[in-house]
């Protein structure tokens, strides 16, 4: 017993010693495994694809173990001023931004392509928890509007760029911080009753390819061989996994060049074609794991700045995981927004790993926190 005991207790000094929380790098590490095999599969055999990704992942690992190591205390202090930061970075891509692909996304700052939208992904909700912690509960207008503030500039940003999926997918953690901290429901149905009445202004304010995009989803077939020819795809891709899938590289939708975009933004469709609906729902039930996870975590925070934050980022990834679902199956419009640690990309992973990164800084450190 006394052997066991130590033994225990020199697992647990070594997840210390690395400021992580073991269940949460275990589900994340085999999540990712899961990406590189799939990028690998939907690439048709690419094995410097899969090398690729693997690089980002352990890019992704290396920062993760940094932030984890910081104190949430350092975070708080620098929440603010990054936001101020990464906002007048997002002013400089209106004005000198990169054009890719017919959108102004990216600054080229000293030789390196820059795309500002994905930290302030991670920018707003510690700037919105740093704003509300010390709230009173409930959570009264001036800090409401305060937050709503915080997050209507990057988001009006990111719309003019324009890249609407992303501005939804920043402005998403804002609006579930305004819920965790507390507003006042009343205030909650004056912001949703403003936001549906801004429906009218939003749809004459869309390009023509983002209401394309909406239409195409309330009926894909009226165009199958144009805007709809995505959606139809990637339905058939899932389709034809039936219930076990047809095998890992076994594919035939990515591998004959019928699923567009399948190691990216549909690559969702080539695991589903490959292990059929029992893989999707594990899959599905790895990304809940992971969220719940996050949950635990900031359940066991010490501090409201912690609790606000490591909540918030959690059930941002599973919106994430949500919409892209919802995107590859045809139940939401096709926004461009990649599977979490599946889809093949650097931006979209060192962002992840920076929230995850969080998790564990304020998991680790939660023994020492002193924020409210």
């Amino acid at each position: 017993m006394r052997l066991a005991g130590s033994d225990t207790m020199r697992r647990e000094g070594f997840w210390q010693r690395l400021c992580l929380e073991p269940w949460l790098f275990g589900l994340l590490l085999l999540l990712s495994l899961v990406g590189v095999a799939t990028v690998y599969s939907a690439t048709g055999g690419d094995g410097a694809a899969a090398w690729a990704q693997t690089k980002r992942l352990l890019l992704g690992l290396v920062a993760l173990l940094l932030v984890a190591r910081c104190p949430p205390q350092w975070f708080h202090g620098l929440a603010l001023p990054g936001y101020g930061l990464c906002l007048l970075l997002l002013v400089g891509v209106h004005f000198f931004g990169t054009e890719v692909n017919g959108s102004q996304r990216w600054l080229v700052l000293g030789g390196v392509r820059l795309q500002p939208s994905e930290l302030m992904k991670i920018l707003l909700p510690l700037a919105l928890a740093a704003v509300l912690a010390p709230a009173r509960w409930p959570v009264g207008w001036l800090p409401t509007l305060l937050g709503l503030v915080l997050i209507a500039l990057p988001v009006g940003l990111i719309v003019l760029q324009p890249d609407l999926g992303t501005a939804l997918l920043v402005a998403a953690p804002g609006g579930f911080m305004l819920f965790l901290a507390g507003v006042r429901w009343r205030i909650i149905g004056l912001i949703l009753a403003a936001a549906l009445a801004s429906l009218p202004l939003l749809w004459m304010t869309m390009h023509d390819y983002q209401r394309r995009r909406v239409l195409t989803l309330l009926d894909p077939e009226a165009d199958p061989q144009g805007a709809g020819y995505h959606i139809l795809q990637s339905k058939i891709a899932l389709g034809s996994g039936g219930w076990s899938g047809k095998g890992w590289l076994e594919g035939s939708q990515a591998r004959l060049d019928f699923l567009p975009e399948a190691h990216t933004d549909f690559i969702f469709a080539v695991f589903g074609e490959e292990h059929g609906f029992l893989g999707t729902m594990l899959l599905l039930a790895l990304y809940i794991a992971i969220c719940a996870r996050g949950l635990m975590i900031a359940a066991t925070a010490s501090d409201r700045f912690g609790r606000l934050l490591v909540s918030t980022l959690s059930v941002t990834v599973f919106v994430y995981v949500f919409i892209n679902m919802g995107m590859v199956s045809g139940i939401l419009p096709v926004v461009g927004v990649p599977l979490p640690l599946m889809s093949y990309g650097g931006s979209s992973i060192l962002s992840l790993a920076v929230a995850f990164g969080l998790m564990m800084s304020i998991y680790a450190h939660r023994q020492n926190s002193s924020l409210q």
